[in-house]
């Protein structure tokens, strides 16, 4: 019996792949800082990322969506993918992972 299906080992696979994903300003990925919201992956919608930035005016958001969409591009070319930017809820310090906190020297 197995037991993650295929669809989440996918998902995961991109969990990880968005760890590759660094915000240019803080000099920490994407997961640990808590920007991905959510991560699926079905065949009839194929993968799709939400997530939000630190802030509506965040100078490197583009970097960070484009960078994103290519990680995923990268290793799922044949993959359907969709990447949602949402301000909700929205992103506040508490968000940051543990790791990310130590990265950030918050501890």
């Amino acid at each position: 019996m197995e037991l993650i299906s295929e669809e989440n080992k996918i998902e995961l696979n991109i969990f990880n792949l968005l760890k590759e994903v660094i915000d240019p300003e803080l000099a920490i990925n994407i997961i640990d800082m808590g920007l991905v919201y959510d991560i699926s992956f079905t065949v009839e919608n194929g993968i799709v990322v939400n997530l939000t930035l630190s802030s509506e005016g965040c100078p490197m958001g583009d970097v960070i969506l484009e960078d994103v969409k290519n990680v995923i591009k990268e290793n799922y070319p044949e993959t359907k993918q969709k990447v949602n930017l949402v301000w909700e809820p929205k992103w506040n310090s508490t968000f940051i992972t543990p790791s990310g906190r130590k990265t950030l020297n918050m501890d």
